[in-house]
């Protein structure tokens, strides 16, 4: 598995922000949505592509067009659902697909509630949407089900992630697997509280995306 971290000031600009508790929900929303297209553009940086010639108004120019099948994006419910805008703005033609997970607070353990993901995805590049990587059990899940049904590539976005998730990954996926991880995120935290969140995080990203159920 290969971890990016964006190191941008913009990047930590807004990240910052979306740290602060006196954050409202309406920016929040805002600067979430900034902040994953800016890691998005990272993202997407290995996507295949194949080769096309275009004719501008004074000749012929090569270049190149995004290979088929199209790419897949999959927010995780139900806070990946607050990236999916950011995500969407540079992978218009993108098919969405949906998974929902729960994470027990005893266990920490995930498990999947809703699955609305193609049966084959042979060939594709799936882009995952989890603003938090915090234990790693939910990624893992959602991660190993593209897995299983043929994904090309995956690669996971998420605005923060702690050690402890990224290593979870890293043993569950490692380099030369079934298929190539990648997880793209603004920073890794310092660790875990015993309750299994990011310290010192921004809280729950759910809730402040839109307000506690």
């Amino acid at each position: 598995m290969q971890t990016l971290v964006a190191n941008h000031p913009l990047v930590a600009h807004k990240l910052t922000a979306l740290r602060d508790a006196a954050t409202e929900a309406p920016t929040f929303r805002r600067l979430a949505d900034e902040l994953v297209t800016l890691l998005a553009y990272e993202a997407t940086r290995e996507m295949r592509v194949q080769p096309i010639t275009v004719q501008t108004p004074v000749g012929a120019a090569r270049g190149v067009k995004l290979a088929r099948p199209v790419p897949l994006v999959v927010p995780v419910l139900r806070a990946g659902i607050g990236m999916l805008d950011g995500m969407a703005r540079l992978l218009p033609m993108a098919d969405v697909g949906f998974v929902g997970l729960v994470r027990d607070e005893e266990s920490l353990i995930a498990s999947a509630y809703a699955d609305r993901l193609p049966t084959d995805l042979t060939g594709r590049d799936t882009f995952v949407l989890d603003p938090m990587l915090a234990t790693g059990g939910t990624l893992e899940t959602v991660i190993g089900m593209l897995s299983g049904r043929g994904a090309a590539t995956v690669t996971a976005v998420c605005l923060l992630a702690a050690p402890e998730g990224i290593d979870r990954l890293a043993a569950a996926f490692p380099d030369g697997g079934a298929v190539p991880v990648r997880v793209v995120t603004a920073t890794i935290d310092e660790r875990l509280n015993d309750r299994g969140y990011i310290v010192p995080g921004l809280g729950d990203a759910g809730d402040r995306l839109f307000g506690k159920i």
